[in-house]
């Protein structure tokens, strides 16, 4: 049992810090129109012919900040999932509440994961929800943050496996 909660917690931790480099870098959306354009929820970066580049904090549309929140959120909560799994080694019942708490995280990621898309109509992009133009594409950092969802639900899963005989008591 103790293995278990040492590889969901360690699956717990990639996620987060799979979320966190996401958050980090600006190449969430990747453009080649006038210039090479990267942004993301935290920087955006450009590029123009040939320049020395330059990054600024940008003005995030209402679905982005959304984005922003629910990620920054569920960040949290899977630290604090972490944590309490470490603290599960003297207090067993921990796991329990970790899974819910990871629950939580796992449901903001995805939640961020669906409303993301709907901003590609921002003036940057000039695509419309869920459709990007031809000459853009998804960076780096979203598929960092794709893994985080993948991670987090896959620890999900083994925390659920751990919490059983915890549940049924």
């Amino acid at each position: 049992m103790d293995k278990l909660v040492a590889l969901s917690g360690v699956l717990f931790l990639a996620a987060d810090i799979f979320a966190i480099g996401s958050l980090a870098n600006p190449d969430w959306i990747n453009t080649n129109v006038a210039g090479h354009m990267r942004l993301g929820l935290t920087s955006q970066c450009q590029i123009i012919h040939g320049r020395t580049e330059i990054c600024v904090f940008p003005t995030l549309s209402k679905e982005w900040m959304f984005t922003f929140i629910c990620i920054l959120t569920g960040i949290l909560c899977i630290t604090l999932t972490c944590l309490l799994l470490f603290a599960s080694h003297w207090k067993r019942e921990a796991t329990k509440y970790a899974r819910w708490i990871a629950f939580v995280g796992m449901t903001l990621f995805c939640m961020a994961a669906i409303v993301f898309p709907i901003g590609f109509d921002i003036d940057e992009i000039g695509g419309r929800p869920y459709k990007l133009p031809n000459h853009t594409q998804v960076g780096s950092s979203y598929v960092l943050f794709i893994l985080a969802i993948f991670f987090t639900i896959l620890s999900e899963l083994f925390t659920g496996k751990v919490c059983l005989p915890v549940i049924s008591m």
